[in-house]
């Protein structure tokens, strides 16, 4: 009686960790193989946004942040490398589940495409070579030769400079280097991406004048009716208020992150 009594308790002790083991695995998406797997644009030339080690790694804000909500929302990410101005027809076309790359939430892109809720403040600075003492503000720029990434709001700002001589460039790294090559005057870009590559003497030779053009908001995009929207700002949300978001922020920029809004207007 007391052998079968003890198999017994065996045999129960024995399920219980097997649901215990079942159990850890549904609720970790590194485990679980059939999580839902997200396929999320990202171009890897938007440093500290988005970085491509020599090694093929991402790395970068926006990746930490990306791969912070996928543990909340227990879902899989399969990041893929697109040019910053396909982004918009590959969500479009839904040839991917969301595109994170410092993407501003724009009434014109809101047409075609939806966003999460706000994830950084952002603005456009201009930026000019070191000993350039011409240009002082947005009045400068008018008749200048300026320098702007394809499909970004830097490239829509430039539009409205009077008589400016527009040239576009896929990435970062191009347009920088024609204005240290004395081809262009000034370059119109992200403020945030451009100080950093400054301080982390990538950009030297390069100074940014003036204060931020514009106030801007990034958001995650997705397609239109997207059945991941709500669990991506459900698991944003809890990034902010549980301070992951807060750490994210600080390890990238060193400085507390601004109070962000629900919603983009």
């Amino acid at each position: 009686m007391k052998s079968i009594k003890w198999k017994w308790q065996q045999l129960i002790l024995s399920l219980g960790c097997l649901l215990l083991i079942l159990a850890c695995n549904s609720f970790d998406p590194s485990t679980k193989q059939d999580a839902k797997l997200l396929k999320v644009a990202t171009d890897p030339t938007f440093i500290p946004f988005e970085i491509q080690t020599a090694r093929g790694k991402l790395e970068g804000f926006d990746i930490d942040l990306m791969n912070a909500i996928a543990q909340v929302a227990l879902f899989r990410v399969d990041f893929e490398n697109l040019p910053f101005d396909g982004m918009i027809s590959a969500l479009q076309a839904k040839r991917v589940d969301a595109a994170i790359s410092g993407i501003t939430i724009t009434a014109e892109r809101l047409k075609t495409i939806a966003f999460s809720r706000p994830y950084f403040k952002a603005g456009l600075a201009i930026a000019v070579r070191q000993d350039n003492q011409n240009i002082k503000d947005f009045n400068s720029l008018q008749g200048k030769k300026i320098a702007v990434q394809i499909g970004s709001t830097g490239a829509d700002f430039a539009k409205t400079i009077p008589n400016a001589k527009i040239s576009t460039f896929n990435s970062g790294p191009e347009f920088f280097q024609d204005l240290l090559n004395g081809n262009v005057d000034a370059v119109v870009s992200d403020a945030f991406a451009t100080l950093y590559a400054i301080k982390n003497g990538k950009l030297k030779g390069i100074k940014v004048v003036a204060d931020l053009l514009t106030e801007e908001y990034y958001g995650i995009a997705t397609p239109k009716d997207s059945p991941h929207l709500d669990t991506i700002n459900k698991a944003l949300a809890a990034l902010l208020s549980n301070g992951t978001y807060k750490q994210i922020y600080q390890k990238w920029f060193n400085a507390e992150p601004p109070q962000l809004p629900e919603s983009w207007r």
